[in-house]
């Protein structure tokens, strides 16, 4: 997605543009398949990206189609994959985003000024993101028997 299209989704859910660029900061811990930004690291023209950052990412991650190559994972965070910090947002700056959707809140637009905070001032990022968390889960709450915590987030409990 696009810039506009990532506010107009969040929007829908009541979120907004604070809360995008907020809760796109959990991509600083975890893991995404590379089918997933192949494209990204091997044909981008829309949206810049580090050379050296891009090669560095297609060496795990070869041109290639089949389900293995593309199953192999990469960290969304450069710098700290394993931590919880701001360095996500540092990562943006200088265009080692790894994914389109992330690199778009740092690309010239409306949130290039929030991401810019976050890459330089932890705290800020620390306490936006609990009170979007909070906002986040405070609608539509499914309770009861009308949802379930998963044990894969990929498939739902037997």
């Amino acid at each position: 997605m696009n810039l506009t299209q990532l506010i107009a989704t969040f929007k829908i859910q009541g979120l907004d543009v604070q809360d995008l660029v907020t809760l796109s900061g959990a991509h600083t811990i975890g893991l995404t398949h590379c089918g997933f930004f192949q494209n990204r690291i091997y044909n981008e023209t829309n949206i810049p990206i580090d050379p050296a950052f891009a090669r560095l990412r297609q060496r795990l991650c070869p041109n290639a189609t089949t389900f293995a190559a593309q199953a192999e994972l990469a960290p969304l965070d450069l710098i700290t994959p394993r931590r919880f910090d701001s360095n996500y947002f540092s990562n943006l700056v200088q265009k080692k985003g790894l994914l389109d959707s992330d690199q778009e809140l740092y690309n010239g637009g409306v949130t290039d000024a929030l991401v810019k905070l976050y890459s330089t001032n932890q705290e800020a990022f620390f306490k936006n993101f609990a009170r979007s968390m909070v906002k986040m889960g405070n609608f539509k709450p499914l309770t009861g028997n009308e949802g379930q915590i998963r044990n894969n987030c990929r498939r739902v409990n037997p």
